[in-house]
């Protein structure tokens, strides 16, 4: 099953399409009426209290899932060093979402070079079971000991496309997927049917219909992500794919 959201839900360019007569206390019901998944960047900047990842689980359906992107402390003040105690704190949070609870990401930032043994460090202090998504931002990291540690530790690389080219290998690293849609190729934000397809027969080349894959569109201004979304699950399902609910943008 591809399970297909946004980065994010509060944007106020969104409320014309998704949220008209929708009061801001209220976003998030009916973010999860339209999708079934997001990705929430927030934590990334402040990690919430654990009573707020309760509430997320409390006010959405039993089948919604939300994917929580590491506090950057982790990765970009600490950058993976001495990662028990970040990694600890965001987990005991994290776990409020109880079986809502989707994918950790790590985004790396873009002037962290290759360390694999600080990446697999990291990774080993994650509970097992849980589902992490991995995306280095500096091309230092696409060598064949990378993919190794992220196959060993079952975590998946994440695709990246910003501008409409990858921007990362397009790896298979571990039995589910995640794919993260940063910019359109022209000058607006959006990717378009044109744009999202070739993302579309990736996923079909590379995983079963069995296998789950992530994918997030994170291009929010305008509303692009609420279309771009739209237009991967249309992609997906000319292809036979089964894809979580989408919103007609």
């Amino acid at each position: 099953m591809i399970l297909i959201g946004t980065s994010g839900w509060q944007y106020a360019d969104w409320k014309p399409l998704l949220y008209p007569d929708v009061p801001q206390k209220r976003w998030l019901e009916r973010h999860a009426e339209a999708f079934a998944t997001v990705e929430v960047n927030n934590a990334f900047y402040r990690l919430p209290k654990r009573e707020t990842f309760e509430a997320w689980r409390d006010r959405t359906p039993d089948d919604y899932v939300v994917t929580v992107k590491a506090s950057r402390y982790l990765t970009h003040i600490k950058r993976l060093k001495e990662p028990q105690e970040p990694v600890a704190r965001l987990m005991d949070r994290v776990e409020g979402l109880g079986a809502k609870q989707g994918a950790i990401l790590l985004q790396l930032p873009p002037t962290l070079r290759c360390d694999v043994e600080l990446l697999d460090a990291a990774l080993a202090c994650f509970p097992a079971g849980t589902r992490l998504a991995v995306e280095p931002r500096h091309e230092s990291w696409w060598n064949d000991t990378t993919r190794w540690v992220l196959e060993d530790r079952k975590a998946a690389l994440v695709w990246a496309d910003s501008f409409g080219k990858p921007v990362t290998p397009v790896w298979r690293t571990t039995d589910w997927g995640y794919l993260r849609l940063h910019h359109g190729p022209g000058d607006t934000w959006d990717y378009g049917y044109d744009g999202v397809r070739p993302w579309a027969e990736r996923i079909v080349q590379t995983w079963e219909d069995d296998e789950d894959v992530f994918a997030y569109t994170n291009n929010d201004p305008t509303g692009a992500a609420l279309r771009d979304a739209e237009h991967l699950a249309h992609a997906l399902h000319r292809r036979g794919r089964r894809t979580t609910r989408v919103p007609r943008a």
